[in-house]
């Protein structure tokens, strides 16, 4: 029986909801890929910004100051954790929807009619429709890459298919929240840049199971939301610092133009901005060692190193209780995962495993689980584009079950027997 590189037990000890219980029967949170639970140092980061340091900024007294010092440590963290240049390119806001919304509409003052941006058929509606409405209100053309509904991948020219020299944009997903596919998004923004275009990146289902590197990317943004990775509700954009200072941004008047407050409209969510912090800080904490890579990070921060050895450490566990779950599932008679299932290639998704059975609707199922308190999804979760190309939006889109770091074989195993018997 494979173990964790970690005490799961220890690590489990740190969520206070992981040992809640409704009528006696343990909650089992499966729900992950539309937001995780939270470690007690979010709930401790959160508090002591609303009990000590609660005030807006800019002032002179005890909470105004100490509101800056946070403000400013949250930037450097969230730096940190995408290995920015600089705490100048960390944008924060509501969550990715909202950033992307606002960024497109900045973005947009770049672009003239009949330009052309890139969509991707495999992405959360979040990085779809604001470019769609962006290229309604300024008459762009929007050309789309296709995956292959029957291997959930890219081809690897499924993009330069689709590249022209009017291409402006190209915005795709680094993992599905559907299929679970990470793409290979260091070869998609290589293109990109060979085409002259900018490349936006949404991040939000790969950032609680792997480090980020933007640098190593090569993308131009990124944008990701704190509260899939175990902090509160709250979005985290990134940008190169250059771009960021060239792009015209939607603000009030008395705003000024320094980075990366230009972009962070209004007054921002200064308790949610410590939970990110807290989250940050929880993540760093198990990075105290190369995991079964070896890699040390020595070209990051301190902090970022830990954050991606961490990672490397989870990722290894995820990997194990993701083949465990796709292995039961694959035994069951009429039932289609919708995702890359060999064990070869389990480092080419997330845990986030989505499927359909014969005879059953995912609401369906979704609702049986419910009553057995094991939490997951059902429809089409926002993935639009997906589970149209897959034929599945008329008939309520699938049934998703999202794994995390602090899942065990266990509650994976008992997944897999109140399916056999809700299936019946």
């Amino acid at each position: 029986m494979a173990t964790a590189a970690f005490s799961l037990d220890s690590l489990r000890a740190q969520f206070p909801s992981l040992s809640l219980k409704d009528d006696g029967k343990p909650r089992v949170y499966f729900d992950n890929p539309a937001g995780t639970q939270v470690p007690q140092r979010v709930i401790e980061r959160t508090l002591e910004a609303l009990v000590n340091k609660n005030a807006n900024l800019g002032g002179y007294f005890t909470t105004t100051v100490a509101a800056e010092t946070l403000v400013n440590e949250a930037h450097q963290a969230m730096a940190d954790f995408y290995h920015a240049g600089s705490a100048r390119e960390i944008v924060f806001g509501q969550n990715m929807t909202t950033l992307t919304m606002h960024m497109s509409r900045c973005l947009g003052k770049r672009f003239s009619p009949g330009d052309e941006i890139v969509l991707s058929r495999m992405d959360h509606d979040a990085n779809v429709s604001p470019w769609l409405l962006l290229a309604e209100d300024r008459g762009l053309t929007v050309r789309w890459m296709e995956f292959d509904p029957e291997t959930y991948e890219f081809p690897e020219d499924a993009l330069t298919k689709v590249l022209s020299p009017k291409t402006k944009l190209v915005a795709m997903g680094f993992a599905s929240n559907c299929t679970g596919t990470i793409n290979d998004v260091k070869h998609f923004a290589k293109q990109t840049h060979e085409a002259g275009a900018l490349f936006y990146v949404d991040a939000v289902q790969l950032a609680p199971h792997v480090g980020i590197d933007v640098r190593d990317l090569g993308c131009d943004f990124l944008v990701s939301s704190a509260y899939k990775f175990f902090g509160p509700h709250q979005g985290i954009l990134w940008g190169r610092e250059a771009l960021l200072e060239e792009t015209f941004s939607y603000k009030v008047r008395p705003a000024g133009n320094d980075l990366p407050h230009k972009f962070e409209t209004g007054t921002l969510s200064h308790e949610g901005m410590a939970g990110t912090l807290g989250a940050v800080e929880y993540l760093a904490s198990f990075g105290g060692k190369p995991g079964a890579s070896g890699k040390t990070y020595a070209h990051m921060s301190e902090r970022g190193a830990a954050i991606h050895r961490a990672f490397d450490v989870f990722t290894d566990w995820e990997h194990h209780i993701c083949n465990r779950l796709i292995a039961g599932l694959q035994s069951v008679k009429g039932l289609r995962i919708r995702g890359i299932t060999s064990p070869n290639a389990v480092h080419r998704r997330v845990p986030t495993v989505s499927f359909t059975l014969e005879g059953h609707t995912p609401q369906a199922l979704a609702k049986a689980f419910a009553e057995r308190n094991i939490f997951v999804w059902s429809g089409h979760n926002y993935a639009v584009e997906p589970v149209t190309v897959m034929g599945l939006m008329d008939k309520g889109g699938v049934l998703r079950v999202g794994l995390a770091h602090y899942n065990t074989e266990a509650e994976v195993d008992g997944f897999l027997a109140a399916l056999h018997q809700i299936k019946g």
